[in-house]
């Protein structure tokens, strides 16, 4: 494989360009760029929901050297969700027994178009001190129009802020991920833009889960029984959120166990009374810290967020649910990464707990949701 000398061009909503090479597909894209501390685990964040309509900035310098596999998707059916990938070097090697093709060569197939030979290091310090900002990759002819002219095709895209997007990553119906071995219990997942590793932690604990679309009735759910609840991760602005809000609060007040990841800790916030707003640049990547109040305990996450929740470590608050309790704040920023109800029937947060790339420090919390379900399933007996 060799890399492709095809002239491409990273511009910036503020008018900054960035010239470098195309690979993968070629065309124009567009996108918030954001930038990940990930030194591994590219497919994994590739093919997150969490990532479409993000253009994704690599701070790890060589890209590519693993390939791809079918194995490391976390989207169902392995559809590639970043709108554009910006790296500094493409490898021009697969060195891994697991690959089954070039990043190259997926990002082909796929329609996905990539930036190489840029010096990401000047990138992802513009991000991190003036914030996420509009973006567009041009490719072939697409980067030969007059430089102003990019600029505002750049500019002319919809904001992230104000975004649903979860509708579109959300699957169309109903399906189910089966439990290994004896069944245990059976959760209700709803899919804001879940990622496969989710489920499969699931069932590896005995758990049947019934991944359903956003924004599904809790009279719709009623059919399947759940054990409990689960409010995936996904895109855009939670602040759109309002329906999935509404059914958070409905699964409270009945009493079945909750337990929300990423775009889940932020609905439930919100249905606690929290407000939510959009972080400067966001937490993306496998290496952040992240404190447990309530156990003093710290982890180190896998993370993709660029909306967070108002509060303060350990803080405790009232809501129409009884008092409730920020348990987690990231140890860089002071971030809202987790809250629950003092009852323990609800809880959430930030991070990625089923990991997909990243360390398996949060693990535990999957065992946690278990331990509630044993205490407080309707169906108990």
């Amino acid at each position: 494989m060799t890399e492709s000398r095809t002239p491409a061009i990273l511009v910036l909503g503020d008018g900054t360009t960035y010239p470098g090479f195309a690979f993968g597909a070629q065309g124009e894209t567009f996108g918030e760029a954001v930038f990940t501390t990930a030194m591994t685990g590219y497919q994994e964040t590739m093919t997150d929901p969490s990532y479409h309509r993000q253009i994704v900035v690599t701070t790890a310098p060589q890209i590519g050297n693993t390939g791809w596999n079918d194995e490391d998707n976390e989207s169902r059916d392995g559809k590639i969700w970043v709108a554009g990938l910006v790296i500094r070097d493409l490898s021009k090697g697969v060195s891994n027994w697991r690959a089954d093709r070039s990043l190259e060569d997926e990002l082909t197939a796929q329609g996905i178009i990539g930036i190489s030979g840029i010096d990401t290091r000047t990138v992802v310090r513009r991000i991190r001190d003036f914030g996420s900002i509009p973006a567009g990759i041009f490719s072939g002819d697409a980067a030969l129009l007059d430089a102003q002219e990019l600029v505002d095709k750049v500019n002319a895209q919809p904001s992230m802020a104000g975004a649903d997007l979860s509708a579109e990553v959300s699957t169309d119906a109903p399906y189910t991920f089966e439990a290994e071995g004896e069944k245990l219990y059976t959760v209700v997942a709803y899919d804001m833009g879940i990622k496969t590793a989710t489920p499969k932690q699931f069932s590896a604990r005995g758990i049947e889960t019934i991944v359903v679309p956003a924004n599904t009735p809790v009279e719709e759910i009623k059919q399947y029984s759940p054990d409990g609840v689960l409010i995936s991760n996904g895109p855009g602005d939670p602040a759109t959120a309002d329906a999935m809000v509404e059914i958070t609060k409905q699964i409270i007040r009945v009493g079945v166990p909750l337990f929300g990841i990423c775009f889940g800790n932020q609905i439930l916030g919100r249905a606690l009374g929290m407000n939510t707003y959009k972080l400067k640049f966001g937490h993306r990547g496998i290496n952040v810290p992240v404190k447990n109040h309530l156990t003093g305990k710290i982890d180190i996450t896998s993370q993709n967020h660029g909306f967070a929740l108002e509060g303060k470590p350990g803080e405790t608050f009232d809501t129409e649910f009884g008092p409730a309790v920020v348990t987690h704040t990231c140890l860089n920023d002071d971030v809202v990464e987790g809250v629950a109800l003092e009852s323990g029937r609800a809880y959430s947060v930030q991070y990625h707990p089923e990991s997909a790339a990243g360390p398996h420090d949060a693990n535990p919390l999957f065992d946690q949701f278990i331990a509630l379900m044993d205490q407080y399933s309707p169906n108990k007996k």
